[in-house]
């Protein structure tokens, strides 16, 4: 079974058909899946989704986008959400340069607050990051110095440097769908050479679906066609890289039960 470690389930995309997204993930050989937070304030829904559904965990974090609009984080906030049962993580938290919706100064702060709350507790953080790679790789460094923590960089779609950066410091690389598109042809070259031992595979959904789907709502069933092409990449069967990504999972988030 596989693990779709990076989806959002509670977002208005999924309202009407839950239920059959769930059961089509099944299907399709997904047996969890983490729902991913990306505002504070819709903590509660996301919480809905999982208290719903025993294979579905979730995590606590603001995305960069959204940092300016939403509360000042602080590390003691988070790790207090993340005493819920099924948070197993911090974030999605990190640095987006492509879009600028929110100050750079502001993104790192908020983003080093995550920082701590995982070295504190231990959880790890979903990391995501765009056209900010150098600055990604400084605060990485930095952090790092203060102390380790876990994580992952998700959706990963940056320089072979960061890769390598990030596996460095023990963090995983999680892959979406984007490695199937047409241009990805350097991301196919830098997983061909990660290590499979730090490997996890996600959908992103309801965004970036993988080829076939490309241009439709993205859903968790999805991940076996990301799994697939990865397989393909690393030159395994699809069902070792299932067993691989999935004990990478819970390796990573030790407080994910598996059900």
């Amino acid at each position: 079974m596989l693990v779709d470690s990076h989806c959002h389930l509670d977002f208005p995309d999924f309202n009407d058909d839950l239920g059959a997204v769930m059961d089509r993930a099944a299907a399709a050989g997904v047996g969890h899946m983490m729902t991913i937070c990306t505002h504070i304030s819709k903590f509660e829904q996301v919480k809905a989704v999982v208290e719903g559904y025993d294979n579905v965990f979730c995590t606590v974090g603001i995305h960069p986008h959204n940092v300016e609009k939403e509360e000042k984080i602080t590390p003691e906030r988070l790790i207090e959400l993340a005493g819920h049962e099924k948070v197993v993580g911090f974030g999605e938290t990190g640095l987006d340069y492509y879009y600028e919706h929110a100050p750079r100064d502001i993104q790192q702060a908020q983003f080093r607050a995550h920082i701590a709350a995982a070295r504190q507790t231990g959880l790890p953080l979903i990391i995501h990051t765009r056209d900010a790679d150098d600055d990604m790789a400084e605060i990485l460094r930095d952090e790092a110095g203060k102390g380790a923590f876990p994580g992952l960089l998700h959706c990963f779609s940056s320089s072979r440097n960061l890769a390598e950066t990030a596996l460095e410091l023990g963090l995983y690389i999680s892959i979406s769908g984007i490695v199937t598109f047409k241009n990805a042809e350097d991301l196919r070259d830098t997983v061909r050479d990660l290590p499979l031992d730090r490997l996890l595979v996600e959908t992103d959904a309801p965004y970036l679906a993988p080829v076939p789907y490309r241009g439709k709502r993205n859903e968790p069933a999805f991940t076996a066609d990301t799994a697939a092409k990865v397989a393909e990449i690393k030159g395994i069967s699809a069902s070792e890289l299932a067993q691989v990504t999935t004990n990478n999972f819970f390796t990573l988030f030790t407080k994910a039960v598996r059900t």
